[in-house]
């Protein structure tokens, strides 16, 4: 899309970075955006030249390159919730103190650890999110009895869970009580779902990758930059993306 195109409300309010856009929409719905002004409805267009503004404070339109996009990954530690709403206590945002806006590309329970990515680019974002495009997110996984081939197994071709079956995924034993998995969906709570269906409780879970972006020398707690080549292929996997779900 050009910078001289019409945009919707909402996918102009995330491409800024101020909040994901179904974050967005909940906004005009609440009134609390205006554009020159005046009060929109939801779907509305952006135009070349357009004021919008958030609670009175108006939010600029965004360099078309990308160039000042945030994009970071972070070690999230256990005990840390993967929210932007600052009030409550142990949210991710306040946990990375990123002089930017920016917000969280999925999420983490929060008795999970591991590699999670923010960003300030709510288009990639979206993209990201669809279940349809399948990108791989690998997990290392403890439980509290030893690990069976039948387990394996049964969570390799697919267990059922709210009111699905999951798809077929990559099981590797790595220890007596643990594995790694690799997924390519992300259903509330999926892995320790899939365990406790299977008479297994989860003790720790981590996540290690997403896509080809891994964790490296990460501390919990520490977060870096993408570097150039990670963004080019995480841009590149993700260029022919749905943007929105199938209706």
């Amino acid at each position: 899309m050009s910078a001289d195109q019409p945009k919707r409300l909402n996918k102009y309010i995330s491409d800024t970075g101020f909040c994901s856009r179904r974050e967005a929409d909940k906004l005009i719905e609440q009134k609390r955006v205006t554009i020159n002004d005046k009060q929109p409805e939801l779907g509305t267009k952006v135009n070349p030249g357009d004021k919008v503004k958030v609670d009175g404070k108006v939010i600029g339109a965004v360099a078309e390159d990308k160039s000042d996009r945030v994009y970071i990954v972070y070690n999230k530690p256990i005990g840390i919730t993967c929210t932007t709403e600052r009030h409550v206590k142990g949210n991710i945002i306040d946990a990375i103190k990123h002089k930017e806006r920016i917000f969280p590309i999925g999420r983490l329970d929060k008795p999970s650890e591991g590699l999670i990515l923010l960003t300030s680019d709510g288009d990639i974002v979206n993209k990201i999110l669809r279940a349809e495009n399948a990108h791989d997110k690998e997990y290392e996984v403890t439980v509290n009895q030893p690990v069976s081939p039948r387990l394996l197994q049964k969570m390799a071709k697919g267990v059922p869970i709210l009111g699905t079956v999951t798809k077929p995924c990559t099981l590797k034993p790595r220890g007596k009580f643990s594995f790694n998995i690799i997924l390519t969906q992300g259903l509330n709570r999926q892995i320790r779902r899939m365990c406790e269906f299977l008479g297994y409780e989860v003790t720790k879970l981590k996540r290690t990758r997403i896509m080809h972006i891994t964790l490296g020398n990460l501390r919990p707690g520490q977060w870096r930059n993408l570097t150039t080549q990670e963004l080019k292929q995480l841009n590149d996997a993700v260029k022919h993306s749905r943007k929105t779900a199938s209706k």
